[in-house]
């Protein structure tokens, strides 16, 4: 009897440790089954963010921030403060707000071209007391006051042009300051759309004593017949279309750019002509043309505008010429350029030479090949960097307003232009990848 009442208890027990085992499994299947779901439900919500990770890099000792194409409406507060260089170009920003930038204060330069910006409070640039350079081209801008710019006393290179400018009395302090003679690099090219009397005149010619006089305008420049470009003979040139869209025109005694260019050339070889001066807009309708070449024309001047539209080149080649600098603006369209070539042609080091190298200095994956001081005879052979940094170690410090701090680490410019100079390796310098191309 005593044996079949402990084998019932024993039954009884491993029923039990059975209910819980199975209890158990189900709880934890329930749970797992909760927090998988949680899971799940949380990998289906995505944090939104503009865009991939903006790129933070130094080079040259500067640090710069690569925010370009990021579909961006503001600046992050998780930037580093210590930023000499800020590439905002190519976003969707609306409106500068004040102190926008305020914690930037070591900031240089500020790149906010092809945004959507269509106003600009007062106060968004306090506090970049070092920027000499500012791009707002390309934005919706149409009115903005003198007061905007009074927190940038270094400032320098101002960018305004593609801008819906209303040339009206709320803009008459910014027209009085771009005028000032000592202000020649701010806001060239800008030009008024409204009113139709001054639309197309440069921010730089209109009478602003005029503008706040009511219901007296300024009279309408005289309209210039528009020059009218030949229709292009094919005969000159021949088209290729293998392996891309080619357009060989060389040696064909041309002295001008010829009219009416197919548009979807990709490829233009006008070398060994006769073109010694490039107009305003010679391209401006070949927006798929990624390599030009000029080089063996005899080429003095090139207009600030000659290649306005060519929003695609990628390379350009400007050797054996006769140029002696660039005036400002010329390179200004030129975005998506990687080689530039500039051998054989008279670089005059003098004053005028510093927007080209400023411009490279500043656009560093352009390759370049072939800028030495040819003249005058004391700076024959010298790298134009060279010949900058002597300029500026000539001259009091208080009488540098132009490039404050871009070259107090100038041992490294000339090694920076041999690597630009002469290719053929890949490296890291500074923390950045550079790859030459030869």
């Amino acid at each position: 009897m005593q044996v079949v009442t402990i084998i019932i208890l024993l039954f009884f027990c491993k029923a039990a440790d059975f209910r819980k085992t199975r209890n158990g499994s189900s709880r934890n299947k329930a749970n797992n089954g909760k927090s998988n779901g949680l899971r799940r439900a949380s990998g289906t919500v995505k944090r939104y963010t503009p865009g991939p990770p903006c790129d933070v890099y130094t080079y040259l000792h500067d640090k710069y921030l690569d925010c370009q194409e990021r579909k961006l409406t503001f600046v992050l507060s998780d930037w580093p403060e210590d930023l000499k260089h800020m590439l905002l170009a190519r976003n969707r920003i609306r409106k500068l707000k004040n102190n926008m930038f305020s914690k930037f204060t070591k900031l240089k330069s500020l790149d906010l071209q092809q945004n959507e910006i269509s106003k600009i409070e007062d106060e968004a640039f306090f506090g970049l007391n070092k920027l000499t350079t500012l791009l707002l081209q390309h934005n919706k801008l149409k009115i903005l006051s003198e007061e905007v710019f009074i927190y940038m006393p270094l400032l320098i290179y101002l960018r305004l042009y593609d801008n819906p400018w209303d040339c009206n009395c709320q803009i008459e302090t910014l027209i009085t300051m771009l005028q000032l003679p000592s202000n020649r690099n701010l806001g060239n090219y800008a030009k008024c759309v409204h009113p139709t009397k001054l639309k197309g005149q440069k921010l730089k010619q209109v009478n602003s004593e005029q503008l706040c006089i009511e219901g007296e305008r300024p009279d309408p420049p005289i309209p210039k017949p528009k020059p009218i470009r030949p229709e292009f003979d094919s005969s000159l040139c021949h088209i290729y279309m293998f392996p891309v869209r080619t357009l060989d025109c060389r040696k064909k005694e041309l002295k001008k750019v010829p009219g009416n260019i197919p548009p979807d050339v990709v490829k233009l070889d006008l070398s060994n002509n006769k073109i010694n001066q490039l107009r305003p807009k010679e391209f401006e309708d070949m927006n798929d043309l990624k390599v030009l070449n000029l080089s063996s024309n005899g080429i003095v001047h090139i207009d600030p505008a000659a290649f306005a539209g060519l929003m695609n080149l990628e390379e350009l080649d400007l050797s054996n010429n006769s140029l002696q600098n660039f005036e400002y603006g010329v390179l200004e369209d030129l975005y998506f350029l990687k080689i530039l070539w500039l051998r054989e042609n008279p670089w005059r080091c003098d004053y005028n030479i510093h927007y080209l190298f400023y411009w490279l200095k500043h656009h560093y994956s352009v390759h370049y090949h072939g800028l030495e001081c040819r003249k005058p005879e004391e700076f024959k052979g010298w790298f134009v960097g060279k010949y900058v940094r002597s300029y500026y170690e000539e001259c009091p410090k208080d009488k540098l307003p132009i490039y404050p701090e871009t070259f107090e680490q100038d041992t490294d410019d000339e090694e920076w232009e041999k690597h630009k100079e002469y290719p053929v390796q890949t490296g890291k310098k500074h923390g950045v990848i550079v790859t030459v191309i030869g």
